[in-house]
């Protein structure tokens, strides 16, 4: 159904030249950029279809295959590109492979070469609740019959969007969000995504830049629901990214009695849940809630990948109370499978309690915690805002100061400016950003690649701020410093990100946090002189 509304896909003769979305594009029901036509020609080998599939692409993949085909190695590719854009932990790998490679691992038992049950052997399935139960804090022991194991989240994502909707239906989901999850409902599914568009002003119930609601949530539902769009469920990222935020208890009570209220499905993705490196911050797992809204439509994820920072071991977890969701996605576990050897390894690793409390996590989060501080610093230096948050690898950006006009094409001109500097960042865009000129960088990286890395940004804004001031020299117009943010502990959002209404009772936190950033901007000085100002 949703192909079918491609104009110019219909058969083999078409051109993907013409391809556009026709009803979408005019539709507050977003979905922007499932695929870069620009010079793709079609395939005669491949259906509709395929074409589709083979044109899917954005930023996101164009500098994924930019960087295999140019890595950064310290002695043989010393000038290659540095990946500060695919969200991997690199801090541990000394860790991982002393424990993955110790004599406990390496069993190799019949069963483990035969077909399991498809929903993963029960051994696992066994050691994963334990784990879930433990780390997720759960009130009552989980259950093994709950747990599904396939090869990965983007699988749990595409199985559970085949199940839960039919093909053309759609899924909420609030942007910016990691772009991964289209291709994972769409490609397989036909789903679509509704976007809940999150910004960075603070108002009305706000009380932080990019803050859901479920004020938000009802508008998009509603929304989509006027225009025709059957929506049957709802994506949560806890921790969020590319934001790093962490939903208080309260919030995720509000979202889950939301979606109950609407009869729709809940995909908790917690894929980050112990990558949380700093004590002040507190993670809440949806297991953990002392009751769930509506459990037969709460499905939660987890995932080895990025707390383990093993993210070319595919494994991913299904917790779920319904078993005919269970069954569902199991009978597509056959498509999704993780080997025998694998899933002995896994079990082992979780089993390791001590290991993990005493060793790997205390170690992996004092590494995150001295990157993030590292990152941020350099930023501070520049005078760059940013999202101050303390899980996950990654900071969320602000660099709408080096846009002259705000445009996502600008934004894509910058991105495409770090890439040639050699070093890959992910653009706004790619999360599907509702502003232009964010940015997400991974930090979760060795000492020596970050300085590095953050070298080469820094000369890209270098320049670029030069750039912008000859040109306000041969064209002067007001400075937009104003509606930039400060990068202290939390971003501050003041003047032209205020609701005209609020603009004019402006808060001292507000007005000090714009002294901040106009000190911070090596040119302010420049810019406003004393005869300026007389």
């Amino acid at each position: 159904q949703a192909l079918s509304e491609i104009e110019g896909m219909g058969g083999r003769g078409s051109n993907l030249q013409e391809m556009r979305v026709r009803p979408l594009a005019k539709r507050k029901v977003d979905m922007h950029n499932f695929c870069n036509p620009s010079g793709f020609q079609r395939s005669p080998y491949l259906s509709a279809r395929g074409n589709f599939a083979s044109a899917f692409q954005g930023s996101t993949e164009e500098g994924y295959k930019a960087y295999h085909a140019d890595k950064y190695d310290e002695d043989k590719n010393p000038n290659g590109i540095i990946n500060f854009g695919t969200s991997e932990n690199k801090l541990c790998f000394d860790l991982m492979s002393k424990r993955l490679t110790q004599a406990d691992m390496n069993l190799m038992d019949p069963s483990l070469l035969q077909y399991p049950d498809w929903k993963g052997h029960l051994f696992l399935r066994e050691e994963v609740a334990r784990f879930l139960t433990y780390y997720c804090k759960a009130p009552a022991p989980l259950k093994a019959e709950n747990v599904i194991v396939l090869n990965g989240c983007g699988s749990l994502f595409s199985a559970l969007a085949t199940v839960l909707c039919d093909p053309g239906e759609a899924i909420l989901i609030a942007t910016p969000f990691y772009g991964g999850i289209t291709q994972s409902i769409f490609l397989y599914g036909n789903v679509k995504l509704v976007y809940v568009c999150l910004d960075s002003k603070i108002t009305g119930t706000s009380t932080r830049p990019f803050q859901l609601t479920v004020e938000k949530l009802e508008k998009a539902l509603q929304d989509a629901r006027a225009e025709g769009v059957t929506v049957r469920a709802l994506i949560l990222l806890n921790p969020q990214n590319p934001l790093g935020d962490i939903y208080s208890l309260s919030e995720l009570r509000d979202y889950l009695e939301f979606a109950k209220r609407h009869e729709l499905h809940v995909i908790v993705d917690e894929i980050y849940m112990l990558s949380v490196f700093d004590e002040s911050a507190t993670f809440h797992s949806v297991l953990g809630m002392d009751r769930l809204p509506d459990p037969q439509r709460t499905h939660v994820m987890w995932g080895i990948t990025k707390d383990f920072a093993v993210s070319g071991i595919r494994f991913g977890t299904l917790y779920t109370e319904n078993q005919d969701v269970a069954n569902a996605v199991a009978s597509l576990c056959y498509f999704h499978g993780v080997c025998g050897p694998v899933q002995h390894k896994v079990a082992q690793l979780l089993r390791d309690r001590d290991w993990i409390n005493q060793v790997y996590l205390k170690a992996n989060h004092a590494r995150l915690k001295a990157a993030h501080t590292y990152v941020t610093d350099e930023l501070k230096t520049l005078g760059v805002p940013f999202l101050n948050r303390n899980a996950g690898f990654f900071v969320w950006i602000d660099f709408r100061k080096y846009l002259k006009t705000g445009t996502f094409e600008e934004e894509l001109l910058l991105w495409k400016r770090f890439l040639d500097n050699k070093v890959l960042l992910s653009c706004g865009k790619a999360f599907e950003c509702s502003e232009p000129g964010w940015f997400r960088i991974i930090f979760a990286d060795k000492t020596h690649r970050l300085q590095l890395g953050m070298q080469r940004v820094r000369k890209v804004l270098e320049e670029r701020e030069q750039e912008i001031l000859a040109e306000e020299k041969e064209q002067p117009c007001q400075s937009d410093q104003d509606g930039k943010a400060d990068s202290t502990d939390e971003v501050i959002f003041v003047s032209r990100h205020q609701d005209p209404i609020c603009a004019s009772n402006s808060s001292l936190g507000d007005l000090i946090g714009l002294l901040q950033q106009q000190m911070r901007s090596s040119d302010w000085l420049q810019k406003n002189t004393a005869e300026q100002f007389a």
